[in-house]
């Protein structure tokens, strides 16, 4: 499968979608190969989001692909390649390197996604799903307890996150079952309410779920859309690369959002 001399992009490309069966979502953009690099991959370099500066640092360490969760291309866009798309596809091309991105797949994987691996980190486990095409996940902490309030997993979160979130907390209760879904999920909060949540946690918050917390006493946790999302690629990037023999590192390009 394998050699000093690499796989075929190819073979990255159809493990990669036998991983994460990208006709399974109706998705944003495109899901798989967006940029077409070179023919044999050696290096293979993971990050949040194909920005100018993850790919000036994955062309800094001689990557051969990049795989992504948040890609270049999405619907809605009009098409041209000028200003800052033109320059990231300059610099792409450029180099010779392939851009692989994954959308709703990498959040939905059971054990790699971005839902899956924030789990882990939280020390939660799934016992359900929610939302649209079910990609939030809901369940309780593995060793049977319940966070003593929403202050007790507000602590948590920012130690793994190293963040703190923004909080709107519902009753003053012990937080035993929690649905979570990364990034931007916020419209999810009236199905993680349906599905008996005492917290939802996402990456954003919009104008309405504050009131919806309020209203119902569920607690929203707004914890960042990176924050939030910085476990998948890695995960899955280094999954494949240990399968296919390829060297990988992730490379996390700070964002504040």
């Amino acid at each position: 499968m394998s050699s000093s001399h690499g796989v075929t992009r190819t073979l990255l490309v159809d493990t990669c979608n036998t991983l994460l069966q990208p006709t399974r979502f109706k998705d944003y953009g495109p899901n798989g190969l967006q940029v077409e690099g070179k023919a044999q991959v050696k290096h293979l370099v993971s990050g949040v989001t194909a920005s100018r500066a993850l790919i000036e640092a994955a062309i800094e360490v001689k990557a051969d692909a990049i795989f992504v969760h948040h890609g270049l291309f999405w619907r809605g866009q009009d098409g041209s390649v000028t200003g800052w798309m033109k320059q990231r596809l300059a610099l792409l091309l450029a180099h010779d390197i392939n851009l692989l991105a994954y959308h709703l797949p990498l959040d939905a994987h059971p054990e790699l996604g971005n839902n899956a691996q924030l789990g882990q980190r939280l020390g939660l486990v799934a016992q359900g799903t929610f939302g649209d095409q079910d990609l939030g996940l809901w369940g309780e902490r593995a060793d049977g307890q319940a966070f003593a309030s929403v202050d007790d997993l507000t602590h948590t979160l920012t130690q793994v996150l190293q963040r703190s979130p923004l909080v709107v907390s519902g009753v003053n209760r012990p937080i035993r079952r929690i649905a979570w879904c990364t990034g931007g999920a916020q419209g999810f909060f009236e199905a993680a309410i349906a599905a008996g949540a005492d917290a939802f946690i996402t990456g954003e918050i919009s104008e309405p779920q504050a009131h919806l917390a309020r209203e119902t006493g569920v607690s929203f946790l707004a914890c960042g859309h990176h924050a939030t999302e910085r476990y998948g690629a890695p995960a899955v990037a280094a999954h494949v690369a240990a399968q296919l023999g390829l060297t990988h590192q992730f490379i996390d390009i700070d964002n504040p959002a």
